[in-house]
């Protein structure tokens, strides 16, 4: 049986030891913004796909330099996803450098790199990365489908960043929905090769697989500080939950019953948001919000949310 936290509970960012910084001159703003304990709601956007036909792939890059305009010059952080469920991506850090590095701070921009492309292409990503002013970078591995992974694992590719990039903070990937004690076994591994991880998507309808990961993490005072994610349900209805339970943990029933009983998609993410509170989780990524949307939805859930 799960014990019950204290009301409210300590927030994990307070709760984890000093991290060591032996290979970074300065943690960066991103990594020392979730290490302040602070609130924090911060956006991933996915870039438009490498087979949109030019006008609308155009428009939706439009639509996203909109976004991540008025995202940032709130006290967030947008990452920048790569090959979001095995679908081949217009490249992130070309886009952040042509069409936004006189608009926004590189360094709240997180962009990810999965492990699905040649190894020599991840090693100049990285270098490009903190030759554009970024600060953090997410390692990932990748979806099983598709093109083959340079490195099996992403702690690997991770390790090899850091033997060359030094200066870049480094992410993981957790998941709360799997067996807790391996979840942050991997995370307490020295060859974690990181300062900081994200986690699979949660919902308020997932609490006990959360608690157990709180509880297990919490345990071991780890010094990698968690980001949880957190997926915005844009519609009702049960065959797209369906579908996207092919790709995430969805609990299809249970937010099919939020929109039934009259909760509109941002009502449902804020309960997710402050159930995640209520178990001191303060700060979390929000995915799949749509661009044209993003800044204002995210304003709403921030009014809700307080």
């Amino acid at each position: 049986m799960i014990p019950s936290f204290r009301s409210p509970p300590p927030s994990l960012a307070t709760m984890t030891s000093p991290a060591p910084k032996p290979s970074l001159e300065a943690p960066g703003a991103f990594l020392e913004r979730l290490r302040s304990g602070r609130p924090l709601i911060s956006v991933e956007l996915r870039p438009p796909r490498a087979d949109t036909p030019r006008k609308r792939s155009i428009d939706s890059w439009i639509d996203l330099h909109h976004a991540v305009r008025r995202i940032v010059r709130r006290d967030t952080f947008v990452l920048l996803t790569d090959d979001a469920v095995g679908l081949k991506e217009e490249e992130n850090l070309e886009h952040l450098r042509n069409n936004l590095a006189q608009a926004v701070d590189p360094a709240r921009l997180v962009p990810f790199l999965t492990c699905k492309h040649p190894l020599d292409y991840c090693l100049m990503h990285a270098d490009r990365a903190l030759s554009n002013g970024h600060q953090a970078l997410v390692v990932l591995g990748g979806d099983r489908t598709g093109p083959p992974r340079c490195v099996g694992h992403a702690y690997e590719l991770r390790e090899k960043i850091r033997a060359r990039v030094p200066e870049l903070a480094l992410g993981g990937w957790a998941n709360p929905h799997r067996d807790a004690k391996q979840q942050v076994d991997f995370l307490e591994d020295s060859g974690f090769t990181g300062e900081f991880f994200l986690t699979q998507v949660v919902s308020h309808h997932d609490l006990p697989a959360v608690e157990a990961f709180l509880e297990e993490l919490r345990a071991r005072e780890l010094p990698v500080v968690p980001l949880f994610g957190v997926f915005y349900y844009r519609s009702a209805k049960r065959k797209t939950l369906e579908r996207l339970s092919n790709y995430l943990p969805i609990p299809v029933e249970g937010i099919a019953a939020d929109f039934e009983a009259g909760l509109s998609a941002v009502e449902v993410c804020a309960k997710t948001i402050k159930s995640l509170r209520d178990l001191g989780v303060d700060q979390v990524y929000l995915s799949n919000l749509p661009f044209g949307q993003a800044p204002r939805r995210l304003n709403e859930l921030e009014d809700l949310v307080g």
